[in-house]
């Protein structure tokens, strides 16, 4: 007699009584770190309906991320779409997602250390069917709607700045205001680091070296793939440096709900991108054990 051991796909259930999609609940080590930037409720004390299970709420929201899945088509055992929609917008304008960012950068900083040395910017487009704002014309997608991600991230690929506009902006224009946020971010003195850039070549102009070397004090480092091979193969025991950035973009798709943008508001898709960035941090940092 054969006995099936395939789970119930359709109550999302298995044969011990595990859901199917336990892999994508957040991790307790995560929520304890997430419980501590978020706000306090408290109790009013006059009755009423109960407030819902922030726990669950955040194991919906970090599901949807995931899965990048409607808001509607989260697993009522975590928490109903609605609610946890509600709740993810109160804590996008409370800034929760960026604290949480913040606070993964700490303690990778007090675990790991960050390698402020060497240092890489790029950009990534996605799609972005819906439109809204911050999306424009991709020029490498027949011209439909997308949206470009700069990315900076420090030695190990760490992301320490995130700046999000139309993918028809060119990478260049977004490169400044990249390296200010991550200065609000992390503010240092400019002689504390003997600070290098590595950038691609779409980033070559002569503007662009005065910008980083001038005004913000960097040793610029911009070459194409081949031009890092060839260079590499003269300097035995060096290392690519480049591309821990191009990683690091790779990281985050993982999260499906940042491959492709279905948000309009650009606020919330941010808020996706630090929720993976956060995420990301603590597992280099080991935090996930």
């Amino acid at each position: 007699m054969r006995v099936t051991t395939l789970s119930t796909t359709r109550r999302g259930l298995t044969m011990d009584g595990a859901t199917s999609f336990d892999h994508f609940r957040m991790s307790d080590e995560l929520w304890e770190q997430m419980n501590a930037v978020l706000p306090i409720y408290e109790d009013c004390g006059k009755g009423g309906r109960p407030r819902a299970n922030l726990r669950g709420v955040a194991d919906a929201i970090f599901y949807r991320m995931r899965t990048g899945c409607q808001w509607k088509a989260i697993p009522r055992c975590l928490a109903a779409g609605s609610t946890a929609h509600a709740y993810f917008q109160e804590w996008v304008g409370f800034g929760v997602f960026d604290d949480l960012w913040q606070l993964a950068l700490e303690v990778y900083d007090e675990l790991v250390g960050l390698d402020w040395t060497w240092q890489s910017v790029d950009g990534a487009m996605t799609k972005a069917p819906l439109g809204g704002d911050a999306t424009g014309k991709n020029p490498t997608d027949r011209g439909k709607l997308g949206t470009k991600r700069s990315l900076m991230t420090e030695a190990a690929g760490i992301p320490i700045s995130l700046i999000v506009d139309g993918a028809n902006t060119h990478d260049i224009k977004l490169l400044q205001e990249t390296i200010e946020h991550c200065l609000v971010r992390w503010p240092r003195e400019h002689n504390e680091f003997d600070e290098h850039i590595c950038l691609d070549k779409g980033y070559q102009s002569a503007s662009m070296h005065t910008l980083i070397e001038s005004v913000y004090h960097y040793t610029a480092h911009v070459r194409s793939r081949a031009e890092e091979k060839r260079e590499l193969k003269r300097q035995r025991g060096e290392r690519p440096r480049r591309w821990v950035v191009e990683r690091t973009h790779s990281w985050l798709n993982r999260f499906r709900a940042v491959l492709v943008r279905w948000e309009k508001k650009i606020d919330n898709h941010v808020a996706a991108l630090q929720l993976a960035c956060a995420y990301f941090t603590f597992s280099r940092a080991g935090v996930f054990g």
